[in-house]
C-alpha cells in the first residue's frame, strides 16, 4: 500500500512539475501584418521624417499615433516600387531579383503587365508571380510560403483583402494554396473595381471584371465602404482560434489606399472643409479609414486581452503614387521631402511607413534607424514564434529584426539592400521609374539607369530627398557601389531587358 501511495505521489509530481514547466514557457505570439496598399512615408501623421510635414499636418491617423507610442518606429523601412514583388517577398523571405516576380503581375495568366517600349523588348520574368506547385511557368516556385510554415506549426492562418501573389488560373492566385485556413476576398487583382457598397465592390451586371472583389455579398447596397468591411470579416475571422486559444496569423492587406480614388463619406466632408481639393479629400479619407480599421483591430486585441501577446506589424507594399492625375496637385510632390513615389526607384517610390508593437519585447515609444527591406519580414516572424529554421530555408535574403525590436541592434552599415525593375511600369518615363535598380549601403545609395547606364549616388543621411547628385564628385564610390549591385544581380541571376536592335540583354552594372 505504501509502495502505491508513493508511486502515486512520484506521478503527481511529475505532472505537477510538467504543468509548472509548460505554464514558466512562453506562449507563441499571435501575428498581425496589417499590410496597406500604395502609402507613402508622408501619408500619415506620424512624423517619420522625426519632425511634423506639411503633408504630416495634412493627415489625420490617430491610430498610427498611437500604435507608434506604444511600439517602435522604423525611419529606414523599405518595400519594392510596386506591389507584387513586395508581397511576394514578404511570403517568401526572397529578394524581388532574386525570386523574379520583378513587376506586378497581371491577373489574367501569361500576361505582362509590362508597357511596350521602343528601346527593349518585354523583360523575361516570373510573370504568373509565386507559385506553392512546382512546373508553373513564369512563376517563382515556393513550396513553403510563410502562413504554410505557421500552419504547420500550429497557427490558424487567415487572409483577408488584397492577395496578388499570382495571375488567375495559377495555384498561386489562391491564398487557400500558399497556407491560408481563411481566405476572404483575396484573388488575383491588385485594386478593387470599386469600394462602394453600392456598386457590390464591383460585381453589377454588364460591369464585372477581374477587379470585382469577392466574397462580401452580404454587405451589397448596405452603405459599408470596402475597408469598414473587410475589417468586421478579419475580426469576426479571428474569434474561432481565440475562442480555440490557438495562436493566429492575421494578413490583413487593405485594397486602401490605392486607385481609384474614392471618398470614404465617415470622412470625406471633414477634408474638404480643411480645404482640399476633392482628389485629395478622397485620398484622405481612404487614409483615414485605414487607419479607423487599426484602430479597430487594436482594440479587439484589448478587449480579448491578446495585446501583450501579438506581434502587430503595420507596413505599406510601396511608397506613395505621386503621379497626377489620379492624384491631385503637380506630379511628385506628394511624398514630399522625398522624391517621387509609386514606380520610382527614389526614396518616394521605396521608403514606407512601418510600425512595430510587441509588448513582450519592444520598449514602447522608439524609434529604429536600422534599414529593413520587405523580404525581412518571414525570419523575424519565424524567430518571433521560436520556429526553427530549417535547411531549406537556409537561403533566405531576408534577415530578422528581431535583435533590433530588443533594441540589441541599432545600426547596420554594412548590410547592402537591393532593388530591381527591371520592367516597364508606365508608358512615359519619369524620375527613376521604368528599367532601373538601385543599392543600399549605409548612408550611400547608387541609382542606376538600366537605359543609360547613368549612375546617380546620394548620401541619404545628408540628402535625404535625393536632391545632389554627387556621382562626378565620388567616382570610386560610385564605381563601388555598381560592382556590388552587378554582383548581386548577377547572383541572382536577375531577369534584364533584352534591346530590341541587338536582341542582347542589358549588362549588369559594373561590367
Amino acid at each position: 500500500m505504501k509502495n502505491t501511495i508513493k508511486k502515486i505521489w512520484l506521478l503527481l509530481t511529475l505532472a505537477l512539475s510538467i504543468v509548472s514547466l509548460q505554464a514558466q514557457q512562453p506562449k507563441r505570439p499571435n501575428i498581425i501584418l496589417f499590410l496597406v496598399d500604395d502609402m507613402g512615408w508622408e501619408d500619415t501623421s506620424v512624423p517619420f521624417s522625426g519632425s511634423q510635414t506639411a503633408n504630416n499636418r495634412k493627415y489625420h491617423t490617430p491610430f498610427m499615433e498611437q500604435l507608434a507610442k506604444e511600439g517602435m518606429l522604423f525611419t529606414n523601412a523599405y518595400s519594392n516600387t510596386v506591389c507584387t514583388p513586395t508581397r511576394v517577398s514578404l511570403m517568401t523571405g526572397w529578394n524581388a531579383a532574386h525570386h523574379h516576380v520583378t513587376n506586378w503581375t497581371h491577373p489574367e495568366k501569361d500576361h505582362t503587365a509590362d508597357a511596350p517600349d521602343d528601346q527593349f523588348l518585354p523583360t523575361e520574368w516570373n510573370l504568373n508571380g509565386l507559385s506553392p506547385v512546382a512546373g508553373i511557368a513564369n512563376t517563382f516556385y515556393n513550396d513553403k510560403p510563410l502562413p504554410q510554415r505557421l500552419k504547420e506549426a500550429g497557427y490558424f492562418t487567415i487572409h483577408v483583402g488584397k492577395a496578388h501573389w499570382g495571375s488567375q488560373g495559377t495555384p498561386g492566385a489562391s491564398p487557400y494554396n500558399i497556407g491560408f485556413t481563411v481566405n476572404i476576398a483575396g484573388h488575383a487583382a491588385g485594386h478593387p473595381q470599386s469600394y462602394l457598397s453600392e456598386d457590390n465592390y464591383g460585381n453589377l451586371p454588364g460591369k464585372n471584371s477581374a477587379q470585382s472583389v469577392p466574397d462580401l455579398e452580404q454587405y451589397w447596397q448596405s452603405g459599408t465602404f470596402l475597408t469598414e468591411a473587410l475589417t468586421r470579416e478579419a475580426l469576426q475571422a479571428l474569434d474561432l482560434p481565440v475562442k480555440q486559444h490557438q495562436p493566429f496569423f492575421l494578413n490583413l492587406a487593405h485594397y486602401a489606399v490605392h486607385v481609384p480614388l474614392m471618398a470614404d463619406k465617415r470622412y470625406y466632408q471633414q477634408y474638404l472643409d480643411r480645404g482640399l481639393d476633392s482628389t485629395e479629400a478622397k485620398y484622405a479619407s481612404l487614409l483615414e479609414g485605414m487607419d479607423a480599421s487599426l484602430g479597430e483591430v487594436m482594440n479587439y486585441l484589448k478587449e480579448k486581452r491578446l495585446t501583450d501577446n501579438t506581434l502587430l506589424i503595420f507596413l505599406s507594399d510601396n511608397g506613395g503614387l505621386s503621379i497626377a492625375p489620379p492624384r491631385g496637385g503637380a506630379s511628385h510632390t506628394q511624398n514630399l521631402p522625398l522624391k517621387a513615389g509609386k514606380g520610382s526607384l527614389y526614396e518616394g517610390g521605396i521608403r514606407v511607413p512601418m510600425i512595430v508593437r510587441y509588448p513582450q519585447v519592444v520598449k514602447p515609444g522608439t524609434t529604429s534607424s536600422v534599414p529593413v527591406m520587405a523580404e525581412d519580414f518571414l525570419p523575424t516572424v519565424l524567430d518571433a514564434a521560436g520556429i526553427k529554421r530549417n535547411a531549406d530555408i537556409t537561403a533566405l535574403d531576408g534577415r530578422s529584426y528581431l535583435p533590433a525590436l530588443t533594441g540589441k541592434k541599432q545600426s547596420d552599415n554594412t548590410r547592402e539592400l537591393v532593388w530591381h525593375y527591371p520592367n516597364k511600369w508606365r508608358g512615359e518615363d519619369g524620375p527613376a521609374i521604368n528599367y532601373y535598380s538601385a543599392i543600399r549601403k549605409g548612408d550611400w545609395k547608387l541609382v542606376y539607369s538600366l537605359r543609360t547606364s547613368k549612375a546617380e549616388l546620394y548620401n541619404l543621411r545628408n540628402d535625404l530627398g535625393e536632391e545632389h547628385d554627387l556621382a562626378t564628385e565620388l567616382p570610386e564610390k560610385v564605381t563601388e557601389l555598381k560592382v556590388l549591385l552587378g554582383n548581386t544581380l548577377k547572383k541572382f541571376d536577375a531577369p534584364m531587358p533584352v534591346v530590341r536592335a541587338t536582341g542582347q540583354k542589358v549588362p549588369y552594372p559594373g561590367r
